[in-house]
Parts: C-alpha cells; structure tokens; sequence
C-alpha cells in the first residue's frame, strides 16, 4: 500500500496515518485532544508528540476540557514533573486557557465542531498534492483560524499549528494523491 511518506517512519506513526489522521472528525473531545496535541508539538515533531499521547492522555485526566479548565496550581506543578509529557512551563499553562476558550466557543457556537467546520461551511478542503514538498506549512484559511482563535483566548495557536490540526481532524485533506487512505475517505 502507498501511503504519505512522513508516516513511514515507525509503527506509530503508520497506524495514526492509516487509521486516524485527516479522516473528518465532528466529536469535540477528539478536536480538543488534537487541537491540546498540537500545542504541544511546536518545535518538536510529531512522532515525539504519538510516543507520548498516552503520556499526555494521563496526565491530562483524558483530554477533559471540563477539569482542565479549572486546574489549580498543584495541576500544574505536577505536570511540570511529568516525565511522560513535554515539560514546557508556558505550553503546560496554556491547555488551561485554551479549556476555557474551547469551553466558550461550544457555549457559543453549540459545540467547537460547529464553530470550527464553519470556517470550510461544513466541508473538507480536498487538496490533490502529489508531492509532500507541495504541501504548505500554513495557509490563509490557517491564518484567519488562527488569528480568530487567539482573540478568542487561546494560546500556542499559531498558523502553522492549526494547519496541521486542520490536517489532523481531516477538516483539510492533504493525504497525496496516490496514498490509500485517500479512498477510505
């Protein structure tokens, strides 16, 4: 089977493709899963970010935006040692933030599905790259997500961060033309 080729690195890697990544999902507690991931991962990579999702889905009471959101000080603290996690002060303190944000937005908007596929009006973008080299590290859509967000409360939000959560939860398709997971969709 041909498949992207920055998910040949390692069997992780190759089931979050396979099975996970750019499939459009709706459900709010996997955006917030991705959306705290990818905070995470800025200036990492994202295969160090898979061998500690378990880690993260821990230490962060399974990605529940609800206690997050009202995390105290001693949270934190214990989250700075975490050795299963990225020990990063300001990365740590913004998933708290951005809980509460993500909290406004589904009081908002009915749910962050509704207010984060509105920006598409419901429907994937179905990019037809042939070459990974093709593919942007962010785009204008990211760009205005981004900024929108951040007026919104969040932090770690940047472009390039949330292209690849639009990746990610399959709201951009960006899956190479000849990968097989591109019929599956």
């Amino acid at each position: 089977m041909k498949r992207c080729s920055w998910a040949e690195k390692s069997s992780t890697e190759i089931h979050y493709h396979d099975t996970e990544w750019g499939r459009p999902s709706y459900d709010d507690d996997y955006l917030f899963e991705i959306l705290l991931l990818e905070t995470m991962q800025a200036g990492l990579s994202w295969a160090t970010i898979l061998s500690k999702r378990e880690g993260f889905k821990e230490a962060y009471d399974q990605f529940d935006y609800r206690k997050i959101a009202s995390y105290t000080e001693n949270n934190f603290s214990e989250l700075l040692q975490n050795p299963g996690i990225i020990r990063h002060k300001l990365k740590i303190q913004s998933t708290q933030s951005n809980a509460i944000a993500f909290l406004k937005i589904q009081e908002a908007y009915g749910s962050f599905s509704h207010y984060i596929w509105g920006f598409v009006d419901g429907r994937p973008i179905d990019n037809k790259w042939e070459k990974i080299e093709d593919v942007p590290s962010k785009t204008d859509l990211s760009d205005d997500i981004s900024q929108d967000l951040k007026k919104k409360g969040f932090k770690f939000i940047g472009s390039t961060t949330i292209y690849s959560f639009l990746q990610a939860v399959g709201i951009v398709n960006d899956h190479m033309v000849d990968c097989f997971v591109r019929e599956d969709r």
